[in-house]
């Protein structure tokens, strides 16, 4: 079921990176600016843990708090924004596929006032982040 205040989206890519160079990239939130168009500025508050709040600021935009509710090593790290009465979860799922192949999925759920509207607009550049991450995470073998 899906109305104006519920919004759900999944973006996904293959590559030939392991599960843990890919982590090894996440963990990393200082450098996500290098391979993430979408973000200017990010700091976390500790470490890259569940729990752990982080700020991030996209350019031009006012910088969001973010919180890390739910982090697994090597295979998933859920943040969680909240604007007001809308909360933007976004899951980064690294799914083994056998030799070789790991897909990177990042599902976004948006609830609250006009999530059907800013989950869209939050995701927009998902696939060129996607892209971005496992050109880095290939050139690291």
């Amino acid at each position: 079921m899906s109305d104006e205040n519920t919004w759900r989206g999944e973006y996904a890519i293959e590559t030939t990176a392991t599960a843990a160079t890919i982590w090894s990239i996440f963990r990393d939130v200082a450098a996500w600016k290098n391979w993430n168009a979408g973000i200017e500025q990010i700091d976390i508050d500790g470490p890259f843990a569940t729990g752990t709040w982080f700020t991030m600021k996209p350019p031009g935009e006012e910088a969001l708090r973010s919180q890390l509710v739910d982090v697994r090593e090597n295979v998933c790290f859920i943040d969680e924004t909240r604007v007001g009465d809308l909360a933007i979860k976004v899951a980064h799922r690294i799914e083994p596929l056998g030799p070789a192949r790991t897909r990177i999925v990042y599902a976004v759920d948006a609830d609250g006032p006009q999530a059907s509207e800013i989950g869209p607009a939050v995701s927009a550049d998902f696939p060129e982040v996607l892209a971005s991450l496992a050109k880095l995470a290939e050139a690291m073998r």
